[in-house]
Parts: structure tokens; C-alpha cells; sequence
């Protein structure tokens, strides 16, 4: 048994709304109180009737009763109102400080089988290749998943808005700073993203500004401050001057030089630090106010063409230093573009957005409506079983659904898994 299942019971009023406690008293519920998700206990502002007298305040949920003293409730002020203990087996009675003894249901007995066997087989993933529920998913009304999808996806910027909250604090509400370090962070990849991430914040980004000028000088500039500059005997003449400049550079801001370098191996050559950070320095020079850019255009194509940017020329025949390579022009990738737009664009719209008061919804749904889903395990696992997302606010929608519910088994917590559970619990 898991409590997760009693609270979708008394949530959903499955064991009737007039009930007997252990004490033998009558207890008729009117509501079932707001769901708990943080301390205290577990559904706030409970309405019961017990044996005739009305009572208003919290219920508490428990496997064993006896987990009420184990879990220290007897002690803790934020219980002190609980008229209601609901267990699957009341193996003690349960007192408040006060000696009182807490009304308590048990389940165990009263619960319908239909409904245990109805939960054991949505939880049964032994058959199940992917998530829990993959051989139902097809009777789901499409309603149902449309509206969760979309909750799933605020949920998903919600937080987003986290890191980004953090860092605005960090730099005193700087949005141009803010936008630079979760560029360095996208433009370092997965492999290098935390990095890149934590040697931007360590860069005053008015200095950004300042070098910004002139595309060699702030290509110094990053590739020195991310460590890229410590390489032996390459006397290539672009090498040479990138490091003459940010030695110059190092003195004049007082800058602290990398001692950690940024990994290549285990990623693609067009991902390589080298070819990013030249990248994200044409962008720099060609877009001074970069944020403010973003922030007032609306159109994907119009993205498109900012983010369109291109490595130095030195990097058409080199992927590091020193070694020459077959030549291409190294451009920053629509897909890659779709993945800014995903993961840094839309989140920082949706929280300037709210910081100025404004609405955010149709502009930026919009947005990702017009952008393709991305490619991935998960997305690619809901492909195969029936779910084809048709664009990235479907693929951002149900990562997040299998990060945060399909894998941690919170099935109960999910529209879908609560809407295959109640089809078959009518009783």
C-alpha cells in the first residue's frame, strides 16, 4: 500500500462521504480540504461532521496510524488542528498534546477491490517498456491530455524561472547580464553548460560590454576567461593575438584567469567550446543591447536571424587550436536556435513578462507553437507509444511530465494517471 493512493481516495471521496471511525463514531464529510503538497499536514480546511457536531480544520493521512508518532506530529504546533485521521491500518490510537484522541478512519476494510486492482495495474510497470500507463494512453480523451499538457508546461517554466530569479539577484536585476550567462550556459552544451555557467558569473558583464566593440577583442576575451587559451605550441597567428589581447585585457579588468579547462571529449565538433564561444562573440558584436532585441520582437524568422551567426573565419578549417581541419563554415544551427529559443528565450519573456505586470500567455505560446518538438529519449519514447508531439510546447510538456511524474511513479499526481484510475472506480 502507498499512501498516495489513500490521499487520491479521500481526494476523490472513493470511500463514500459517510464514514465510522475506529471510536465508532459517525463521521459524514462535506469537504475534504485543499491539498498539502508542502509541511503540515495533509489536506487544509477540512469540513466533517462527527456524530452530529460540525468540525472545520485539517486532515492527516498515514499508512499506520502509529506513523503519527513516528513522523513526531504529537510534537510539531502545525497538527495541533487535525480533526481527522485517515490510515489503512489503525494499529494505536492517536492523541493530540492536549490528551485528547484524534477521530481516526480506517481504509483497509471498506475499500472496494475493484479499485486496489485497478491502482496494482495502473503501478504494474513490470510490462511496461516506458512509463506505467503506456497500453491505456489511447483512451484518453484528448481534452484531458490538452489541458494537462498545458498546466505541465507552466509548470515547466515556473521552474525555469527559479535560475533565473536567482540570477537577476545575483546581478542586481542586470536582464542583458542574465541573458549572457544563460547563453554561455546553452552555448557550453550539456557537457559544459554548469561551467560555463559559473565562470560567466564571474565575469563583471560590463566588461562583455565594453569588448563587445570590436569581435577579436571579446573573442579574447571569453575564450581567456573560459580557459581555451592554454594551449602549447600553437603558434598559429590567430592564437598568438587572442592571447597577447587577453593578457592585456587580464591586467586592465583585473580579471581572474580559469585554472579548470572545458571538456571536448564525448562531444560532437560542431558542439566544441572553440566553436561556440566564436560564436557567441559574433552575436555580441552584432547585437550590443541583445536582451532588448529579444524582448520586443515577436516573429520566430526574426529569432532566426539574430541568432544566425557565424564562428571567425580562422574556425572554417579548425575545430581547436592548431589543427587544421576540413574546411566548413561552423553556423550556429536552426535546431540549435529552436533550443535558445526553448530554454532561454521564451523563460526569460515569460518572466519579464511578469516582473513589468504584463500578460504573457498568447505570444508566447504561440511562439512555441511555431517551433518543431525537439528530438530526444523521452520525446521519441512518447512518439512510439501513440503521444506524437507536433511542437516544442508538447515536447517541453511531456519531458516534463516524465522527469517529474512518469519516473518518480507519481502517477496519482497526473490528470492522465487520475483520469485512467476513476474511469473504473464508480462504485
Amino acid at each position: 500500500m502507498r499512501e498516495d493512493l489513500l490521499h487520491f481516495i479521500w481526494q476523490y471521496k472513493l470511500a463514500n462521504t459517510t464514514l465510522l471511525s475506529s471510536q465508532n463514531e459517525e463521521v459524514h464529510v462535506r469537504l475534504t480540504g485543499t491539498a498539502n503538497f508542502g509541511e503540515g499536514p495533509d489536506f487544509f480546511n477540512a469540513q466533517l461532521e462527527v456524530d452530529g457536531q460540525l468540525w472545520a480544520g485539517n486532515v492527516e493521512i498515514h499508512i499506520k496510524a502509529s506513523d503519527w508518532y513516528a513522523h513526531h506530529h504529537e510534537t510539531d504546533t502545525n497538527y495541533d488542528n487535525v480533526i481527522l485521521h485517515v490510515v489503512w491500518d489503525d494499529d494505536i490510537p492517536v492523541f493530540r498534546k492536549d490528551k485528547s484522541q484524534i477521530p481516526t478512519v480506517e481504509l483497509k476494510h471498506i475499500i472496494p477491490p475493484k479499485l486496489l486492482s485497478a491502482y496494482q495495474k495502473l503501478m504494474d510497470n513490470s510490462v511496461s517498456s516506458f512509463i506505467n500507463c503506456e497500453r491505456e494512453l489511447a483512451d484518453v480523451d484528448t481534452l484531458i491530455w490538452t489541458s494537462w499538457s498545458e498546466r505541465l508546461y507552466i509548470e515547466r517554466l515556473e521552474q525555469k524561472s527559479v535560475l533565473i530569479t536567482k540570477l537577476l539577484e545575483n546581478s542586481k536585476n542586470d536582464w542583458e547580464a542574465v541573458l549572457f550567462q544563460m547563453l554561455c550556459k546553452s552555448f557550453g552544451t550539456k557537457v559544459n553548460g554548469p561551467f560555463f555557467l559559473e565562470r560567466a558569473q564571474e565575469l563583471d558583464f560590463s566588461v562583455v560590454r565594453k569588448t563587445a566593440v570590436k569581435k577579436h577583442v571579446l573573442e579574447s576575451l571569453l575564450f581567456g576567461h573560459f580557459g581555451l587559451l592554454d594551449v602549447r605550441d600553437c603558434q598559429d597567428l590567430y592564437f598568438l593575438n587572442l592571447g597577447r589581447e587577453y593578457s592585456y585585457l587580464k591586467q586592465k579588468f583585473s580579471l581572474n584567469q580559469s585554472i579548470t579547462k572545458p571538456a571536448f571529449y564525448g562531444i560532437r565538433p560542431v558542439n566544441f567550446p572553440t566553436i561556440r564561444i566564436s560564436q557567441l562573440s559574433g552575436l555580441y558584436h552584432k547585437h550590443r543591447s541583445l536582451f532588448q532585441t529579444l524582448v520586443e520582437i515577436t516573429a520566430k524568422e526574426t529569432f532566426y536571424d539574430i541568432f544566425q551567426v557565424f564562428a571567425s573565419s580562422y574556425w572554417d578549417n579548425h575545430f581547436t587550436f592548431g589543427k587544421v581541419s576540413r574546411k566548413s563554415k561552423k553556423k550556429v544551427s536552426v535546431n540549435f536556435i529552436d533550443l535558445l529559443l526553448i530554454n532561454i528565450v521564451v523563460p526569460l519573456k515569460f518572466c519579464y513578462a511578469k516582473h513589468l505586470g504584463q500578460d504573457w500567455n498568447e505570444e508566447l505560446i504561440q511562439l512555441l507553437r511555431s517551433i518543431r518538438p525537439e528530438t530526444n529519449a523521452v520525446v521519441t519514447g512518447f512518439d512510439r507509444i501513440g503521444m506524437k508531439s507536433q511542437d516544442a510546447m508538447e515536447s517541453q510538456s511531456k519531458l516534463q511530465l516524465h522527469q517529474h511524474y512518469c519516473s518518480k511513479n507519481r502517477c496519482l499526481q497526473c490528470a492522465v494517471g487520475t483520469h485512467l484510475l476513476n474511469r473504473n472506480t464508480y462504485f
